[in-house]
C-alpha cells in the first residue's frame, strides 16, 4: 500500500511498529540528507561532483591515494559536523525502546553511532569514514593524525609503519563486501517480524537483497523512500514523504 498523505503513513507506521518485536531498519543515504549530507546518486550528488576512486587504482598509485584522501578531507571540512537528524532519533527511540536488535545501514557518515545506537548493534555494510586503517596490518588510525600527516609531507598519504597503506575505513567500488558484516544482516533480516527500508533507492546489490530476505522470511516490509524502488509492489506500506517527517512521531522525549 501506499500511504496517500502523511497521516496515513505514520498511522500504518505506528500500527507495524506497536505490533512488532524485532524491527531491523535498513538505511541508506536518504536518512541523512536532513543532517546536511547529500546522497550519491541523485542530481547534485556526491558523485556528480566528485569521481570516486575504485580500490584497484588507491592500490596501484600514489597519485590516486593522495586524491583519495584530498577528496576525503574536503568532505571533512563541509560534512564533519553533520548531527544525527530525526529519523536517526526516531530510530534511536525504538533501539532503546527493545524493539529493534541491529541496524542495517549502507552509510558511513557515524550518524547513528551519534544518535545513541551501540556501534556493535550497528552493521556498516560499506564501512565508515570517520576513521581510518591500514590495509595490511589493521591498524586503526584517527583522521586528524592521517591529515597532520598528509599536511606535514607535502599532501602526501602518510603510511603505516609496517608499510601498509592507511585507507578510510570505508569499503571502495571494486573491494570486497565485508563477509562478517554481510552474515550479521542477513541474520537480521531473516529473523525480524518488521523490516523497514528507510532512504534507499534499493539497486545495490546484494545489499538491496535484504528488504526481500525479510519479506520471503515471513516480515512485514516499509519502504520510506522519496522516489519509487523497484520493491515498492510487495511492500506492505510505501511512504514517499519526507523521513524526518514521517519518523519524527516516533522519538521518545
Amino acid at each position: 500500500m501506499i500511504a496517500t498523505d502523511l497521516d496515513t503513513a505514520v498511522s500504518g507506521l505506528r500500527d507495524l511498529i506497536e505490533g512488532s518485536q524485532r524491527i531491523v531498519p535498513f538505511t541508506g543515504a536518504g536518512i541523512s540528507t536532513e543532517s546536511g549530507i547529500p546522497d550519491f546518486r541523485s542530481p547534485g550528488g556526491i558523485w556528480t561532483k566528485m569521481q570516486p576512486i575504485q580500490f584497484d587504482d588507491f592500490l596501484a598509485s600514489q597519485e590516486m591515494r593522495d586524491e583519495s584522501w584530498r577528496g576525503r578531507f574536503v568532505m571533512e571540512d563541509k560534512f564533519g559536523g553533520a548531527k544525527p537528524g530525526r529519523g536517526h532519533r526516531a530510530l534511536a527511540s525504538l533501539y532503546r525502546a527493545g524493539k529493534v536488535p541491529g541496524l542495517i545501514t549502507q552509510n558511513i557518515d557515524n550518524l547513528h553511532q551519534a544518535s545513541g545506537i551501540a556501534g556493535n548493534d550497528i552493521v556498516e555494510l560499506h564501512g565508515n569514514t570517520t576513521y581510518a586503517t591500514c590495509l595490511d596490518c589493521a591498524k586503526r588510525y584517527e583522521l586528524a593524525w592521517v591529515r597532520e600527516k598528509f599536511d606535514a609531507g607535502g599532501q602526501r598519504s602518510p603510511d603505516c609503519a609496517c608499510g601498509g597503506f592507511i585507507k578510510t575505513a570505508t569499503v571502495s567500488f571494486g573491494q570486497a563486501m565485508p563477509v562478517e558484516a554481510m552474515e550479521r544482516a542477513e541474520e537480521l533480516a531473516r529473523d525480524c517480524d518488521l523490516f523497514l527500508a528507510i532512504g534507499s533507492s534499493l539497486v545495490v546489490w546484494p545489499a538491496a537483497g535484504f528488504p526481500l530476505m525479510a519479506k520471503r522470511n515471513g516480515a512485514a516490509l516499509v519502504i520510506i523512500n522519496r522516489e519509487p524502488t523497484e520493491f515498492d509492489e510487495l511492500a506492505d506500506l510505501v511512504v514517499r514523504n519526507d523521513i524526518g517527517d514521517a519518523l519524527a512521531p516516533f522519538i521518545a522525549h
